[in-house]
């Protein structure tokens, strides 16, 4: 009966968020300076847990695992509002052009604050960044719908046309960023550390701005997720069924291109992500939007928080950045779904 849904829902969503509360208890775990069970307890609690455990769990560790799980959560549910606006699960933020445009404006931005620049990000430079970055990302994103259109003699633009406008202008925007690299020599390791994803030196500053703008993006995302469901039938049916398709369009990729800029601008850029966590989610709990986008946050923020943490240990003190990481782990991913639909489409 209907009354029971939701409820069942909710029961389908809770090993989501066990699977979470436990790698945010394995990332804040390892580390150079090893925290068993009791030291966490007693440095969440107040107890006597120590100076130095106290410092290492509040201004180390929880920082970095919390913004981890944040910025997972905002890719994995931008990825989720992508595929179901272009009805494809190949869609993601990096593929459509939305992370390499915010890449392209939040690298503009370091150049422009580089005079005062010693950490990536502060609390005075996260809002600049996730303003350029949001710019960089609607105007790829918007010259992808004018592109795919423009191929199509003005008619809606083919989903397939969108997504390879999306691939060849991420390579446009990328070929920009490294020549504005090779151009700024002095600025050459800070753009490239930040361009390839990472979660060092961030602290409780970076979640309190970036956060919120994930919060309310992502929570926009989710009330729209019964006309993402209509979306997913087409235009045509969505129309008929009273759905102004372009506007809702429209807010939906608006909000999602804002929840990847916002990501972007704290942490660099982080790919496939947002290909493989809502994949993952539709896979076990199925198409529906009320449930996928949550259930996506939860797998994303899982994901790279688990990423995060290989990207620290596996051969430290050397720290791997994380978008290594999660190519790593989303390349084969993304072939290996290509290759599936391929065959289903024969």
């Amino acid at each position: 009966m209907r009354p029971t849904q939701p409820r069942f829902a909710v029961w389908r969503i809770l090993p989501f968020l066990g699977g979470l509360l436990l790698a945010l208890l394995v990332g804040i775990h390892f580390g150079a300076v090893q925290l068993s069970l009791s030291e966490i307890w007693q440095g969440l609690t107040g107890a006597a847990a120590g100076a130095q455990i106290e410092t290492i769990l509040w201004q180390i560790r929880l920082p970095r695992v919390v913004l981890a799980a944040c910025v997972g959560a905002g890719l994995a549910i931008a990825g989720a509002a992508f595929q179901g606006v272009f009805r494809n699960p190949l869609a993601d933020p990096f593929v459509i052009g939305a992370s390499s445009g915010a890449a392209l404006g939040a690298t503009l931005a370091l150049l422009c604050l580089a005079g005062s620049v010693t950490v990536i990000t502060s609390t005075g430079q996260v809002p600049w960044l996730i303003l350029a970055a949001f710019g960089g990302a609607m105007l790829i994103v918007g010259a992808v719908f004018v592109i795919a259109s423009l191929s199509n003699l003005g008619r809606s633009a083919p989903l397939l046309t969108l997504i390879l406008a999306g691939m060849a202008l991420s390579s446009f925007t990328g070929a920009l960023v490294s020549l504005i690299m090779f151009l700024n020599h002095e600025m050459l390791n800070t753009i490239f550390n930040w361009l390839l994803g990472s979660f060092s030196g961030r602290h409780w500053n970076e979640i309190a701005i970036a956060g919120p703008v994930i919060l309310v993006s992502g929570g926009l995302i989710w009330m729209l997720s019964r006309p993402l469901d209509l979306l997913s039938f087409g235009d045509e049916t969505a129309m008929s069924l009273g759905l102004p398709s372009g506007k809702v369009r429209l807010l939906i990729l608006a909000a999602a291109t804002l929840c990847t800029a916002a990501c972007v601008s704290v942490s660099g850029v982080i790919g496939f992500l947002g290909l493989m966590a809502p994949h993952m989610t539709r896979i076990l709990l199925g198409p529906r939007h009320g449930l996928l986008i949550p259930g996506s946050a939860l797998l994303g923020a899982t994901l790279l928080v688990i990423a995060d943490t290989l990207a620290r240990t596996v051969i430290a003190p050397t720290e791997i950045p994380v978008g290594v990481v999660t190519a790593l782990m989303g390349c084969p991913f993304f072939l290996f779904l290509l290759i599936s639909r391929g065959r289903q489409t024969m």
